[in-house]
């Protein structure tokens, strides 16, 4: 058996491994379980019992056999950082175990902390993600995938570069915001369009240079 294979049937049974800990505690469950959570940590939505047991951790495998599809579908596959394959495709079974074991403890009322789990989970893979980018090759699944990046390699690599540290500064800041409690949405969108538009219009300003 290739090494994708088992690690695709591995990642993809650490997605459905909750379902376990979701049948021991089925009986005990509220028929309504919170599976949204606000920036202060108090649940604002709910979904069925049945749901949360096996509709995340399904869900979260179907996301992860989907991603491993995509990356070894990839024409460019070869060129792949290596620890970025590794960290994509080990980041979906982690989120599905965090998120499930979150959601319910929660359910039964354990002191869960789920407005600085989430954020810290989240910052720490931007600081992971940020230190390998700059290190990434020209691909169709992975990276800032521009008509100019792919185009030029120069384009890409310098792209790439202020990326990562905007990555990096981005779970930093995530890490720090979640920890003094000063999450709001504002701040989120902020970070979140600055890590979308800011390479983006970087690599279109290199590209209109000719690079």
């Amino acid at each position: 058996m290739k090494t994708e294979t088992k690690r695709m049937i591995l990642t993809t049974a650490i997605c459905l491994l909750p379902i376990l800990a979701g049948l021991a505690l089925y009986s005990r469950l509220p028929e309504q379980v919170p599976t949204h959570f606000d920036f202060n940590g108090n649940p604002d939505g709910w979904s069925s019992r049945a749901f949360a047991v096996f509709g995340i951790p399904g869900l979260m495998a179907a996301i992860n056999l989907f991603l491993h599809i995509c990356l070894e579908k990839d024409p460019k596959r070869a060129n792949m950082s290596a620890a970025l394959k590794h960290i994509s495709l080990w980041v979906i079974p982690v989120l599905s175990v965090l998120t499930s074991g979150l959601t319910l403890g929660a359910a039964m009322g354990w002191p869960v902390h789920v407005e600085t789990a989430i954020p810290v989970l989240v910052g720490g893979l931007f600081l992971l993600v940020g230190n390998y980018l700059p290190k990434t090759k020209q691909s169709y699944t992975m990276g800032i995938r521009l008509p100019w990046t792919l185009d030029s390699e120069e384009n890409w690599n310098r792209t790439h570069r202020l990326s990562g540290f905007l990555w990096v500064a981005a779970g930093a800041a995530f890490i720090l915001l979640s920890l003094l409690r000063l999450w709001n949405i504002w701040l989120l969108g902020a970070l979140l369009l600055a890590l979308i538009f800011v390479p983006i219009g970087y690599s279109y300003f290199l590209h209109k240079k000719g690079i």
